[in-house]
């Protein structure tokens, strides 16, 4: 098998992070990739956010630039030094299946439904506390079940398919200038007095490298869908190109259209964050009142995605190996695939 194809090493770190995910036993005693990245963040964002607005845009855009292109460079480095080992494909694959996020997604959101089949509500807004950003005390079982579904179609493109799609495409270099620039975006790319001027270039770095994988999720949902025998694709392709744009995002609004769709059922819409509210209209065309129900369909969209996923890396890998194509048409046969 040539483990060096970027088919086999994308599809190998696909299923190890499915496997394992990040052992707890691990990252307790080295830093994980993005805890090293955040941490540089963190210690720029400390030294370069003072001054008047025009300096802080200034600043920010330094440090996010400085930042990729360390990544860029490492990756690089990192990559050449691998891929001329006997066996360094190894290191690759374990380092790149951290940086993915299948396993981390399911691992969070997952008590939510088991907290909402068992009706315990307190218990199913503690556990969605911990991946949206909207006051869970204000959440009735509907809102904790639409706020998770929203939260695992966004990651699911964001945190899991988008690296691998970097993956897949550039290598170890693309990979974690992905993870760092999407690490700035979550950290300093708010709007707010604070953030709005120094995370302006990481929030329009991270809508330009998510805006493929963001549509490729929405595809791969409504294949997923079809499959399932949830929604007939031409229907979700339809409500998706009617609703994806309603959403705030410019790229969030293209999975959860998808989700939506499945489900049958209405997400996005008016929401509370305790300090602030937004009112945005509603995406899809179902009832409002999400449940654990129709947060179980939404795993089971996931995990047939998910092998939607592996066994594109498959054939792309077995095309490769038996039509003897070269590095770079191997991986045109990946992205066209996924």
């Amino acid at each position: 098998m040539a483990f060096l194809d970027p088919a086999w090493l994308v599809l190998l770190a696909l299923l190890l992070d499915l496997m394992i995910g990040d052992p707890s036993w691990l990252y307790a005693r080295v830093w994980h990739p993005v805890v090293a990245i955040g941490a540089l963040i963190e210690r720029g964002e400390a030294w370069l956010n003072h001054g008047v607005r025009r300096r802080r845009l200034w600043a920010g855009a330094v440090l996010t630039l400085a930042l990729v292109a360390l990544a860029l460079g490492v990756g690089w480095g990192l990559q050449h030094f691998l891929r001329g080992l006997a066996y360094g494909w190894v290191i690759e694959v374990a380092l790149a299946s951290s940086l993915l996020a299948f396993r981390g997604l399911h691992r969070f959101i997952k008590p939510v439904e088991r907290a909402l089949r068992l009706g315990d509500l307190n218990k199913a807004r503690k556990a969605v506390s911990q991946v949206v950003g909207r006051d869970p005390n204000r959440l009735d079982a509907a809102g904790v079940a639409r706020a998770a579904i929203e939260s695992l179609a966004e990651n699911y493109s964001d945190g899991a398919l988008a690296p691998l799609f970097w993956y897949a495409l550039t290598g170890l270099p693309g990979l974690l200038a992905y993870k760092t620039i999407n690490t700035l975006d979550s950290m300093i790319g708010h709007r707010n007095d604070r953030y709005e001027a120094f995370g302006k270039v990481a929030a329009r770095l991270d809508d330009i490298v998510n805006w493929p994988p963001a549509r490729l999720t929405a595809l791969v949902f409504v294949v997923a869908a079809w499959l399932r025998l949830f929604r007939p694709p031409l229907a979700a392709l339809r409500l998706i190109k009617r609703d994806a744009s309603k959403h705030r995002s410019v790229n969030a609004g293209w999975p959860e259209t998808a989700m939506a769709a499945a489900l049958n059922i209405r997400l996005a819409g008016p929401r509370d964050y305790g300090d602030y509210q937004v009112n945005d209209p509603w995406i899809g065309d179902g009832p409002t009142q999400a449940t654990a129900q129709d947060l179980g369909r939404a795993f089971t969209v996931f995990w047939t995605a998910t092998g939607l996923l592996a066994l594109a890396c498959l054939t792309a890998g077995l095309w490769a190996q038996f039509s003897a194509l070269d590095l770079m048409q191997t991986k045109l046969v990946l992205i066209f695939l996924l």
